[in-house]
């Protein structure tokens, strides 16, 4: 798997990501330990990249990128994408397209290490947010 990332993603990734970070490219649609949006309206169409200090097993499918950063995805989140991805910042937006269109025009970005987060946050921090999605 391969992105591009246009200028303007790569300008906003320089100030809000460390340099030896591993980014996580993942959806944010409950699937997931990183994700605290859920529900059918969200499934396959909302997207996030993790920041986190350390390597995480479940992620281990290297995407490709012309500005050589760690970057993995794994199986579950590939299954939405095709060829031609492409990172950009529009309208002060991430936005994340391949040969299909756009993807998601709203990707979010997260930043933190293991010890920041744990389960029960995330639980926490989902039943806090349930009654604010679909």
């Amino acid at each position: 798997m391969k992105i591009t990332i246009k200028d303007a993603a790569q300008v906003y990734l320089a100030a809000n990501v460390q340099p030896d970070a591993v980014l996580l490219l993942t959806t944010d649609d409950g699937s997931n330990r990183y994700s605290t949006v859920g529900g059918t309206c969200a499934i396959g169409d909302k997207f996030q990249f993790v920041a986190l200090t350390d390597d995480d097993p479940d992620y281990a499918i290297p995407v490709e990128n012309n500005l050589g950063l760690r970057l993995f995805t794994n199986a579950d989140t590939e299954l939405y994408l095709s060829s031609g991805l492409i990172l950009d910042r529009v309208f002060n937006q991430l936005s994340l397209r391949d040969d299909s269109g756009i993807l998601d025009s709203a990707v979010g970005l997260i930043t933190y290490t293991a010890e920041e987060k744990s389960d029960l946050d995330l639980k926490k921090e989902m039943q806090t947010l349930g009654t604010r999605i679909c």
